[in-house]
């Protein structure tokens, strides 16, 4: 079994393609990381905004992103992958230089941050539907695990070194300098996609001759009516927006009630991701030895059940090492299951749907983040921050009824012939064995 789990963990070659994309995956990870809660410290720091402006920026801004987005789906699917994804980066490396440009102009605005955020955001999820439909062209289909895999390994080694950098950069230069160095990161992306080179077919044009309002539904139409990603898209729209709702009120009780410093709260957060590197290295070989589905289920199951545990939190060590304890628990389950949900579902999804899928996709989970976030806000103020916090983590144990319970239809088929084998096999044994007894 060791040898199994083991065996896939020492590399896999995905070809030279892979690697620039893999690498401009990195650059632009690496630079969110950088600039992690610039825009708040910009607009408390520079524009001296109040606490509704800030929570504006933050649940508008990826609201009417997502809206923005909604067109963009279908608008992809018709189109080569490869130079939506080089614009999309160009244009959030244009979209954010808006800032220090105002900055140093003193003309920087709030009005403009919130704009900034919605063309971001918009940008993101037209670049995740795009990249997808990518990658399943630029891959075999067995290959596509290990390619998750890495990139959510070096999300989570991102997710560990941005941060601190970011921080020190902050404390030296001021909340601009890492918006200027996300800015680069994004440059740096559209630069190595662009190496990838390559031919990329393109995709069949419609029939229709310009986009109709009903073809802004195919991606959620196409996931509704699939038994296995119907479960899976509520599944993980509930369990994101409701792990992120408690985020913002486990801020107010560890800096406030209880006490805690900055660094603390920061490091209860940073140092549980290295559960991320390991749990993102196991999933393949996990795979390997248990099967795709049974994976899914499980840590989709055992993710959900760490959550409630911050309800207890209480100050001092023991708190700290509580809330550390629970994220390194959270991370883990969620770094096992994150490339397996994102293979899964792109097997399941049929090649000329991929991007209005996961525009669909993403758009819901940006929206429903948004408000179930704006829900907790009010709640923590009626129950206060510990209950609401309680509460997010029992609804959390519910999500794992919204995974999918039997194996895809192909899979299905593909354990029958196995049995059927195996029935052969046996049967061809026990006659051999009968005429040596004769």
């Amino acid at each position: 079994m060791s040898g199994q789990l083991l065996g896939p963990l020492l590399g896999h070659c995905l070809g030279r393609r892979f690697g620039w994309l893999w690498g401009a995956y990195g650059a632009s990870a690496l630079g969110t990381w950088l600039a992690f809660g610039a825009f708040p410290l910009i607009a408390i720091q520079v524009l001296h905004a109040g606490p509704a402006e800030v929570a504006a920026l933050s649940s508008v801004g990826a609201a009417v992103g997502a809206a923005v987005a909604v067109p963009l789906g279908p608008w992809v699917e018709f189109r080569r992958k490869r130079p939506v994804l080089i614009a999309t980066d160009l244009v959030r490396f244009a979209a954010l230089l808006t800032i220090p440009a105002a900055f140093a102009l003193g003309a920087l605005t709030f009005l403009q941050l919130l704009l900034v955020s919605v063309v971001v955001a918009a940008a993101d999820i037209t670049f995740r539907a795009a990249s997808g439909a990518y990658l399943k062209t630029l891959l075999p289909a067995e290959d596509l695990l290990v390619a998750n895999a890495r990139f959510e390994s070096t999300a989570w080694t991102t997710t560990i070194i941005g941060p601190p950098l970011g921080g020190t950069a902050i404390g030296l230069l001021g909340p601009v300098a890492t918006v200027v160095a996300d800015a680069l990161s994004y440059l740096l992306s559209a630069l190595g996609i662009r190496a990838t080179g390559g031919h990329e077919p393109r995709p069949e044009r419609r029939q229709a001759p310009c986009m109709r309002a009903g073809d802004l539904l195919d991606g959620w139409r196409y996931i509704l009516a699939d038994a296995t990603l119907r479960p899976l898209f509520f599944n993980t729209a509930l369990f994101n927006g409701l792990v992120m709702a408690a985020e913002p009120l486990l801020a107010v009780l560890m800096l406030g009630r209880l006490g805690f410093a900055p660094w603390q709260y920061g490091l209860a957060f940073a140092a549980p991701s290295v559960g991320g590197l390991i749990g993102s290295r196991l999933a393949r070989p996990l795979v390997t030895r248990f099967g795709q589905h049974q994976v899914l289920v499980v840590a989709g199951t055992l993710r959900a059940i760490w959550p409630v545990g911050l309800a207890f939190l209480g100050p001092g060590t023991g708190g700290l090492l509580l809330v550390m304890g629970v994220e390194l628990g959270l991370i883990f389950c969620c770094a096992v299951f994150n490339p397996v949900y994102a293979t899964y579902r792109l097997e399941r999804t049929a090649t000329d749907r991929v991007a209005r899928t996961l525009s669909a996709w993403a758009v819901t989970t940006k929206a429903s983040t948004a408000l179930l976030t704006a829900v907790w806000g009010v709640l923590g103020v009626l129950l206060g921050p510990r209950t609401a916090i309680g509460l997010a983590g029992v609804l959390l144990l519910a999500t794992p009824l919204l995974l999918p319970r039997r194996a895809t239809g192909l899979r299905r088929l593909r354990l029958r012939l196995r049995m059927r084998m195996r029935a052969r096999d046996a049967l061809g044994t026990g006659f051999g064995r009968g005429g040596e007894g004769r």
